[in-house]
C-alpha cells in the first residue's frame, strides 16, 4: 500500500540506523508517536539483552557498524524537526518512507546520507526502473564501496562491535570508584520521570539510574500485565524524555543503596532533577536527598516554588501554616519552662503562656514497658532524658527565642497502644542563630521523626536535622553511643519526713548549696534538685507566708486563699528551672541575684494591689528604707586543705567534722579487715560510690567518674579530693554503714576569690607549685566571699599568721586581680589592687616587663 503522507514532527528516538520514532507537537500533553522505517536501505541490528524470563537465552551482540549508524542518525536528528513521506504501510502496520531534515523535502535525505557514509546497504531486490530514489541509492552505494567507507573498509568492522555490559558485579564498589566524577553517557530509555537507562561511555555499561532526592509519579503494573499511570506520570515521563532521551549527558553517580544507583544527570541546558521539582512533576524524597550533590536546600527551594504556584501534582496543596495568622507564624517570646526535650513553655508579648513543641524531633524514649509497680521517673530513668532537659534548660530558660511555626499537629484520640494527644504547635526555635532542635540532635539527645512521603507537616529545616543526626550517629554521640548509658540515682526525700529531718543538718552545715528549682507548689513552697547531693527536697521560703491554693483535705476540698494563684505565678515565673542557692533552710539567691529577703519584699510589693488591696496605711513620721547593699560577712572557719588541682581549685575538709571522718575510717577498715571483699567481685559502673585501696594500702571512700576498661577505672576520693586511675580489683562495694548518707563527702571544692586563674600553663603550674608548698595538708581559715559557676569563691588565711593566701600571691606578682563590682566587696578588692600595684612597681614575676598592654596580657595567658 503506497501512501502519499507528509508531516514535520519532532524527532524522538533512533532505534537503529534505519528506524526512528517521531512524535507530533505537544497539545496539552504527550503527543502521539510513530515509527518510521527508512525505505530501500538496511543498517546493522543493535545489540539486545536476552530476556530475563528465559534462562537459556543469550545476549545478541551488535552487528558490525550498527552502533555507528545509530550514532550517525542520533547526532543529526537530536532535538530537530523532520519531514517524512510514508510510502508503504504493511499489513502488520509497519510504515516505510523517506525522512528529511527540516520542514520540507528539500532538507537532507537521511537514507542517502547513511549509504554515502557506508553505514547502510541498499535493498537491491526488486529494483524498479521507475523508482529514481532507489536507483540513486544504488549509485551512492557503489561510490561508497569504491571509496572504502564505513562497512566497505578493510577488516570487516569487527572493531565496531561494542562489548556491552548489562550487569555490574559489585555496583557499590563501582559507584564509589566513580563518586563525584562526571561520567559521559547517553540516555537510552526513560522508564518514568525520575528513572532512566543510561549507556555509560566509553565502557558501554548499560545501567539504571534513579535521580537522587526526587520521585516522579510512576506506572503501576497490574496483575494482568497492563500498566496504570498515576496522576501526571505520563506528563512527567514526557517532560524527561523530551529533554534527555538519547541526549549526550554527564551523570554524577552518588550512592548505591540496595543495588539501585542514585545519581544526578547534568545537561548543558540545566539540571533535570531541579526542573522536575520546579514544574510540579516530582516531589522530594528524604531517604535519597542526603546524597544529592547540589545540596538538599536546592531541591527544597524548587519544590517550594511548585507548591506556592500549585502546579500539577501540587494543584490541591494547602500549606501547613495556611490557616495560621501571619503574626502567629513567627514571633519572639521568653522561655519560661522546659517541659521535655521537645517541648517548652514561652511567654508571649501579650503575657500569655504558650506551649511550643520542637518540629520533627523525638525525645529519648524507654525501650519496653514500664510496670506500674516500679517507681518510674522519666526524667531520671530514661537514658539521656535528663541530659537533654538540662541542655535545653541551660540554653533557654529566661531567654528570648525566635519561634517559627512549621505546622499545627491536630489532636488525636487514644488508641489501643497509643495515648491521646491534644493539638500541638510545632515550630523551629532558635536563639542566637542556632536551631535548638538541630543542636539537640547533633549531640545525640534526640532523634528525627520519619514521615510518610506525602506528609508535609515537618520542620522547615528537616534536611539540616537529618544531617545532624547522621553526624551524631557517625561520631557515636548520646543515644547513638555504644558506651554505657548514664545513670542518675536521685533520692526523692520531698515526701518523706524522716529522711528530710536526717538531711536538714547536713544542708545547714554545708552553708550555701547549689540547686535547680524543679517545681513550684505555691508562692513559697518549692521542690529543689540538688545536683551535688543528687536528691530532691521540698523547700519553704523563710520569713514569708504566701496565700495558700486550693487543696484536698479529709474534710473535702479547701478553698484557695485570695491571690494565691498570683503568688504562685509570680514565684514560678521568677525561679522555675532556674539555678538557685539554698542556705540554712531558705532560698538565699534566686537566679544568682536576689536574696530570700529580696524575694519576700518582691512578693509583698507585687501583691500590694492584691492581698493588701484593702490595707489602710497609717501615717508615720519616717520610712525605714531597706539597705540596698549587704555588708561583707567575715565568718572564717577552720578547714584542712587536702588537694590542689592544676586549675588552682582546691579541696578542703571541715575541721569540725574531722573526728567523725577519722572514726568512720577506723571502723570501716576494721570491718573490711575482718571480712575482706572478694577480689574482682565488684563490677564498676560510672557514678557509683564504692571503696578503693590507695597507694598506702588503706581503703577510702570513692566515686567512679569513668570506666574505660577493667584495668582503667577513674576514681575520685570523696573525702580528700584527689583522683586516681586504678584497676577494678582495687575496688569493692561501699558498706551501707559507711555511705554518704551516714557521713556526707568531706572534701569540698573551692577556688580563690578576687584573683584571675592564669591561662598560660607554665605560669599556672608555677602558682600551683607555690600553693602546694604553702597550704596543702595544712589547716587554714576559710571564708566564702561569693558564689561561682562550679564552686564557691573563698578567701583563705594561713592558720598561724592569719595572712591572706590569695593576697600574698598578688603581692608576689604571680597572679592578677579579678575586680569584683559588688559594693560590699569593695574594701577587699581595693586591698588586692593595692597589692597588685606594689608588685607592678617592684616588677615582680609577671610584671617584670612593666605594666601590661593587651598583647602582653595574651602572652602571659591573661585577658583584661
Amino acid at each position: 500500500q503506497r501512501i502519499a503522507s507528509r508531516a514535520h514532527p519532532l524527532f524522538r528516538l533512533v532505534l537503529s540506523g534505519c528506524a526512528i520514532i517521531v512524535r507530533g507537537q505537544p497539545r496539552g500533553g504527550p503527543p502521539p508517536e510513530r515509527q518510521i522505517n527508512l525505505s530501500n536501505i538496511r543498517a546493522g541490528a543493535m545489540a539486545r539483552r536476552a530476556a530475563q524470563s528465559q534462562p537459556d537465552a543469550k545476549d545478541t551482540p551488535d552487528e558490525p557498524w550498527a552502533f555507528q549508524a545509530r550514532e550517525f542518525l542520533r547526532k543529526k536528528l537530536i532535538g530537530k524537526e523532520v519531514c517524512f513521506n510514508v510510502e508503504i504501510k504493511t499489513a502488520l502496520g509497519r510504515e516505510y518512507g523517506m525522512v528529511y531534515l527540516g520542514r520540507d523535502t528539500t532538507g537532507e535525505n537521511l537514507a542517502e546520507s547513511l549509504v554515502n557514509e557506508g553505514l547502510a546497504t541498499v535493498r537491491r531486490e526488486g529494483i524498479r526502473g521507475n523508482n529514481p530514489d532507489q536507483v540513486r541509492l544504488c549509485e551512492m552505494e557503489d561510490q561508497s564501496k569504491a571509496s572504502r567507507k564505513g562497512m566497505w573498509s578493510e577488516g570487516g568492522g569487527a572493531h565496531t562491535i561494542r562489548d556491552m555490559k548489562y550487569v555490574i558485579e559489585n555496583p557499590r564498589h563501582f559507584v564509589d570508584a566513580m563518586h563525584q566524577k562526571p561520567v559521559n553517557a547517553i540516555i537510552e530509555h526513560v522508564r518514568d520521570g525520575s528513572v532512566v537507562r543510561a549507556l555509560l561511555l566509553p565502557d558501554h555499561y548499560l545501567v539504571t539510574i534513579m535521580l537522587s532526592g526526587v520521585k516522579c509519579p510512576s506506572f503501576k503494573r497490574e496483575p494482568d500485565g497492563l500498566e496504570t499511570p498515576e496522576a501526571y506520570a505520563a506528563e512527567a515521563k514526557f517532560f524527561t524524555e523530551s529533554r534527555l532521551l538519547q541526549r549526550d549527558v554527564q551523570i554524577i553517580m552518588e550512592s548505591c543503596p540496595n543495588q539501585i544507583i542514585l545519581g544526578t544527570i547534568m545537561h548543558p541546558n540545566g539540571n533535570i532533577t531541579e526542573l522536575l521539582l520546579k514544574e510540579g512533576f516530582a516531589r522530594c524524597v528524604d531517604w535519597s536527598m542526603a546524597v544529592y550533590t547540589g545540596g538538599a536546600e536546592q531541591l527544597r527551594a524548587a519544590e517550594k516554588s511548585a507548591k506556592e504556584r500549585r502546579v500539577r501534582i501540587w494543584k490541591d496543596y494547602v500549606a501547613p501554616t495556611a490557616n495560621i495568622d501571619l503574626k502567629d507564624r513567627q514571633f519572639v517570646a521568653k522561655v519560661m519552662q522546659v517541659i521535655n526535650a521537645d517541648a517548652i513553655v514561652v511567654k508571649m508579648n501579650s503575657g500569655e503562656n504558650k506551649t511550643v513543641h520542637l518540629s520533627s524531633i523525638r525525645p529519648p524514649r524507654i525501650e519496653g514497658e514500664v510496670t506500674p509497680a516500679c517507681r518510674f521517673r522519666p526524667l531520671y530513668d530514661i537514658p539521656y532524658m535528663f541530659e537533654a532537659r538540662e541542655f535545653m534548660r541551660k540554653k533557654l530558660i529566661g531567654k528570648k527565642v525566635n519561634v517559627t511555626v512549621d505546622y499545627i499537629r491536630a489532636a488525636t484520640g487514644a488508641g489501643e497502644t497509643t495515648p491521646a494527644f491534644s493539638e500541638r504547635t510545632c515550630a523551629t526555635v532558635s536563639i542566637g542563630g542556632i536551631n535548638i532542635a538541630e543542636a539537640l540532635v547533633s549531640k545525640g539527645l534526640a532523634t528525627i521523626i520519619r514521615y510518610r512521603q506525602d506528609d508535609d507537616q515537618r520542620s522547615s529545616h528537616y534536611d539540616e536535622l537529618l544531617a545532624a543526626e547522621a553526624r551524631a550517629i557517625k561520631n557515636g554521640k548520646g543515644l547513638h553511643s555504644k558506651k554505657e548509658v548514664p545513670i542518675h540515682r536521685v533520692a526523692d526525700i520531698s515526701g518523706e519526713t524522716q529522711k528530710a529531718k536526717q538531711f536538714l543538718p547536713f544542708l545547714q552545715r554545708a552553708g550555701r548549696s547549689e540547686a535547680v528549682v524543679e517545681y513550684v507548689f505555691s508562692g513559697s513552697r518549692l521542690k529543689l534538685y540538688m545536683p551535688k547531693e543528687t536528691c530532691l527536697i521540698t523547700f519553704l521560703l523563710a520569713g514569708i507566708d504566701c496565700p495558700r491554693g486550693s487543696r484536698n483535705t479529709p474534710g473535702g476540698v479547701q478553698t484557695a486563699d485570695p491571690f494565691s494563684n498570683d503568688a504562685l505565678v509570680f514565684t514560678r515565673d521568677l525561679v522555675l528551672q532556674r539555678e538557685v542557692s539554698a542556705l540554712g533552710g531558705s532560698v538565699s539567691s534566686l537566679s544568682s541575684r536576689r536574696s530570700s529577703q529580696a524575694l519576700c519584699v518582691l512578693v509583698l510589693w507585687s501583691t500590694r494591689r492584691s492581698v493588701w488591696a484593702n490595707y489602710e496605711e497609717k501615717p508615720v513620721e519616717e520610712v525605714v528604707q531597706m539597705k540596698e547593699e549587704k555588708e561583707r560577712v567575715a565568718n572564717y572557719k577552720a578547714a584542712y586543705v587536702t588537694e590542689i588541682s592544676d586549675s588552682m581549685h582546691f579541696y578542703a575538709q571541715d575541721v569540725e567534722t574531722g573526728a567523725q571522718l577519722e572514726s568512720l575510717m577506723e571502723t570501716m577498715r576494721a570491718e573490711i579487715a575482718a571480712q575482706p571483699p572478694v577480689e574482682g567481685s565488684y563490677a564498676p559502673r560510672r557514678g557509683d560510690f564504692c571503696i578503693a585501696t590507695f597507694a598506702d594500702g588503706e581503703w577510702y571512700r570513692a566515686r567512679l567518674e569513668k570506666v574505660e576498661s577493667p584495668s582503667k577505672v577513674h576514681v575520685f576520693y570523696i573525702d580528700y579530693g584527689n583522683r586516681e586511675v586504678v584497676s577494678a580489683v582495687r575496688l569493692a562495694a561501699m558498706p551501707p554503714a559507711f555511705s554518704t548518707r551516714v557521713l556526707p563527702a568531706q572534701a569540698t571544692e573551692y577556688t580563690f576569690a578576687f584573683i584571675q586563674v592564669p591561662q598560660d600553663d607554665d605560669i599556672r603550674a608555677e602558682v600551683v607549685d607555690s600553693l602546694v608548698r604553702d597550704i596543702q595538708n595544712t589547716q587554714c581559715l576559710l571564708n566564702v566571699e561569693y558564689a561561682g559557676a562550679t564552686c564557691p569563691h573563698v578567701s583563705l588565711q594561713f592558720g598561724d599568721t592569719k595572712d591572706d593566701v590569695g593576697l600574698g600571691l598578688v603581692k608576689e606578682g604571680m597572679v592578677m586581680v579579678d575586680v569584683r563590682k559588688e559594693k560590699h566587696l569593695a574594701k577587699m578588692v581595693n586591698e588586692y589592687l593595692t597589692g597588685q600595684e606594689s608588685a607592678k612597681s617592684a616588677r615582680l614575676n609577671i610584671w617584670r616587663y612593666g605594666d601590661f598592654r593587651a598583647d602582653d596580657a595574651d602572652e602571659f595567658g591573661y585577658r583584661r
